[in-house]
């Protein structure tokens, strides 16, 4: 199918989920996960109304962000060495996987050495998987007061990534259970966390069911990726 096809697809689908949650449309973003895709898919993206992506790797991000639509917002979704913030807080709109209190302090001393503030969002490992990154639930409701006392970051919200299931119903939990931490945490801060990234290929309905503002697809839109695709040379 071709790019229009996915997209149309993925709306109807984000509308139907929001339908069914009592939520306008507008409440969700669609973050495109162009990670291992070509500047040409990308620019065909935004060609069709798609302006913000998400990537996993620094250096396959600079290529891509220095040579792709201007128009282009981009998303930090993978997982982040503390080496690595220096560049992340200068290339991404929003990191979305600050997973500990030493990369939040590594994010803050870079910010400062920039002159910069960073948008982020704490990812939480709802599910409790070894093999997934992120604060505890508790972790995050012991360390948040800390964490929020980094002037130099802005915490919009959550992360989390439900574990893979062919039954998308049963990643119902993780979400809710992130929804809950995320009252929680603004009942104990008494400011608001409104972003919500969650929901993938795979379940994004359900998570937006549950009160995803952001879901993030990638191979459902863009097809399977290929790694091997060289970028552009050209603007």
């Amino acid at each position: 199918m071709s790019f229009e096809s996915n997209l149309n697809s993925i709306q109807e689908n984000i509308k139907a989920a929001c339908d069914r949650a009592g939520r306008a449309p507008s409440e969700v973003k669609l973050l495109a996960v162009s990670k291992g895709h070509n500047i040409e898919s990308i620019r065909e993206a935004t060609e069709y109304g798609v302006h913000h992506f998400g990537e996993n790797k620094i250096q396959e991000s600079k290529l891509k962000i220095s040579q792709g639509p201007r128009s282009a917002e981009w998303h930090f979704i993978g997982h982040l060495q503390t080496n690595k913030s220096r560049d992340a807080v200068r290339l991404f709109h929003m990191i979305h996987s600050m997973d500990s209190m030493r990369l939040a302090e590594a994010i803050q001393e870079n910010c400062e050495k920039q002159a910069r503030t960073a948008r982020v969002l704490l990812e939480v490992n709802v599910s409790g998987e070894a093999s997934k990154h992120g604060f505890r639930p508790d972790e995050v409701l012991d360390q948040l007061e800390d964490l929020n006392a980094l002037d130099r970051l802005e915490i919009h919200g959550f992360m989390t990534m439900a574990p893979w299931t062919p039954e998308p119903e049963k990643t119902r939990p993780t979400f809710q259970g992130l929804n809950e931490l995320r009252l929680r945490c603004e009942d104990a801060m008494g400011v608001p966390f409104p972003v919500m990234s969650m929901g993938m290929s795979n379940d994004y309905e359900i998570a937006i069911e549950e009160g995803a503002t952001i879901v993030r697809i990638g191979t459902l839109l863009f097809g399977k990726r290929s790694y091997k695709n060289k970028q552009s040379k050209t603007p």
